[in-house]
């Protein structure tokens, strides 16, 4: 039986998986150390059990955490005893969980124990137990043992949302240093990719190629919630969309440029419409081919007038709110032809979300803009 997110979409896509599946969610029972025995005859007291911490640690996988401990039983040291030589016991050793940036920890319950999404972030997940002294009649208690569980989201500066074979990875491939697998198949990002976009001035922007979604992905078909997810942390949307539309197969419906744009939407709203308070962009793709332009000039039309197309969607998939595009590019993927332009929209939109981010705080710490002073210039008045 094949098992695993990237096999289920091999199956779909009628492929035979050569690689392991991508990881983003692990669980885990964790034991902190038990404390050292005391020491009755000198008043000799143990020392505690170590500590399990989540790490975050830059370039590590949730799948090394696998590979290192098969059996995802984790354990800290043992504290050590009371002696003669020495009456206080050494700590036992921490065990240290290193995991990549973006991991939440929660426990069996689904409670949030903490989050690790800058580097050397780290989560005390189990407590070791006391060593043994005079209110233990020297005996040490045992470490915290739980069952908790690790999910990853994605943090990238700009997230890549489209159906399969939109061009997502080609368009990932031009606009940043990532080398995903590109093939003319649908779901041939199994796993998510992540680039980056490299400017003159030396800012770096992060992209994140998901892989690609279906209709329904929001009630989890085709694996959507494991996809989905990792949308919750880009700071922008990048939308990639076939300027001819989108079929996934004889069996399902023809979904031109415009009912695939507004099908990707709905999806977002259905799972999380916090999502649609994101700022996006719009790349229109395959514009090399023969007729690209009337169909780019027919999608532009219908954006700028949605409400005169909304009945083309299928019932109960039409978006709640009008949702607005901060730039709408056509781009040929495949030539790299629009991408230069593409990643200065893109740009454009995250420094003016890092303006807003600024002049936010400032209002908050108490600056506000004096009437008939320059743009830059702000004045700090006092609250009475």
């Amino acid at each position: 039986m094949v098992r695993g997110v990237s096999a289920l979409l091999l199956q779909a896509a009628g492929k035979t998986p050569r690689h392991r599946h991508f990881v983003d969610s692990l669980r885990l029972h964790v034991r902190g150390g038990t404390g050292g025995m005391g020491l009755p005859r000198l008043g000799g007291e143990g020392g505690p059990g170590g500590d399990v911490w989540v790490l975050a640690r830059p370039g590590s996988s949730l799948r090394q955490v696998t590979d290192r401990q098969p059996s995802k039983r984790l354990a800290a040291g043992v504290g050590g005893n009371s002696s003669v030589r020495c009456l206080k016991g050494a700590k036992g050793k921490d065990f240290q969980i290193e995991v990549p940036l973006g991991i939440s920890v929660h426990t069996d319950d689904g409670t949030l124990i903490g989050e690790v999404n800058s580097p050397e972030d780290r989560v005390r997940v189990a407590v070791g137990g006391l060593g043994g002294g005079l209110t233990t009649d020297y005996q040490p208690s045992p470490g915290q043992r739980r069952m908790i569980r690790l999910d990853l989201k994605l943090i990238a500066d700009v997230g890549l949302i489209g159906f399969p074979n939109a061009g997502k990875s080609t368009l990932l491939e031009k606009l940043s240093s990532a080398k995903p697998k590109i093939a003319d198949y649908p779901f041939t990002t199994l796993c998510p990719q992540i680039g980056t976009m490299m400017f003159q001035d030396h800012r770096q922007i992060s992209v994140a190629d998901l892989p690609g979604l279906i209709e329904g992905a929001h009630a989890n078909k085709g694996m959507g919630h494991h996809f989905l997810k990792h949308v919750q942390r880009n700071k922008i949307l990048l939308f990639v969309v076939d300027v001819f539309g989108f079929r996934l197969s004889p069996k399902t419906h023809f979904r031109d440029a415009f009912q695939t744009v507004q099908l990707l939407v709905k999806e977002l709203e259905l799972y999380d419409p916090d999502l649609l308070g994101k700022a996006a962009v719009l790349a229109v793709n395959k514009m090399d081919l023969p007729g690209a332009q009337e169909k780019y000039k027919q999608l532009c039309h219908q954006l700028m007038h949605p409400q005169d197309f909304l009945s083309l969607l299928p019932a109960g998939m039409v978006p709640v709110e009008r949702f607005p595009f901060e730039h709408v590019l056509p781009v040929v993927a495949v030539q790299g032809k629009g991408v230069d332009e593409l990643k200065i929209g893109v740009r454009k939109v995250l420094d003016e979300q890092q303006v807003e981010a600024v002049m936010k705080v400032r209002e908050e710490m108490g600056f506000i803009r004096v009437a008939g002073v320059g743009d830059t210039d702000v004045a700090r008045v006092q609250s009475h």
